[in-house]
């Protein structure tokens, strides 16, 4: 068990037909095209974002941690194992809840990248990981229009639970 404050540190993650790497600030570079597509904030809002405020960003996230050490942050880039290109990312907040880890998960992956079974894949490799590393309630906060993230939700075991935040359905598993 770790002490309040001590957070798992990513680790690269490896499955059948990707990669998921540690977050670097490099990896900016070829996530921006991946993020550039309008059609990936239908559900969450937002807009694409420039390549400086997405170096930014993960000059703050690579840290793993909030200031104060209250979070943890674990964030992932996808790649095709087989051609090595990027397609999207997933990552995880993780809180403590009464002596448990929690942790948020969202994965997104590229417009054109899509219907592959990538976000599955690849949710599934995170939450694997996050098992191994003390996690005990892997939750998720999706739009319920979002048939593609809903289906992902539920092949993680996660379950809908009767929570709306901002329009999303707070989905939750407790690790058996």
């Amino acid at each position: 068990m770790r002490s309040a404050g001590e957070w798992p540190v990513a680790r690269r993650i490896d499955t059948r037909r990707l990669i998921l790497e540690p977050l670097r600030v490099a990896h900016a570079d070829a996530m921006v095209s991946v993020l550039a597509d309008d059609a990936l904030y239908e559900y969450t809002g937002g807009a694409p974002p420039t390549l400086e405020e997405l170096r930014a960003r993960y000059a703050r996230q690579v840290c793993g941690s909030s200031p104060g050490r209250t979070y943890g942050w674990l964030n992932w880039i996808v790649r095709e194992r087989e051609y090595g290109g990027t397609v999207g990312a997933v990552q995880a907040t993780l809180s403590r809840k009464q002596h448990e880890m929690v942790a948020e998960v969202a994965w997104l992956i590229g417009i054109s990248y899509q219907r592959r079974g990538y976000a599955t894949e690849a949710a599934e490799a995170m939450v694997a990981w996050l098992g191994h590393n003390d996690v005990v309630v892997v939750a998720a906060q999706i739009s319920p229009r979002h048939a593609a993230s809903v289906a992902v939700a539920e092949r993680l075991g996660l379950t809908a639970t009767s929570t709306v935040i901002d329009g999303e359905t707070r989905w939750t598993r407790r690790r058996a």
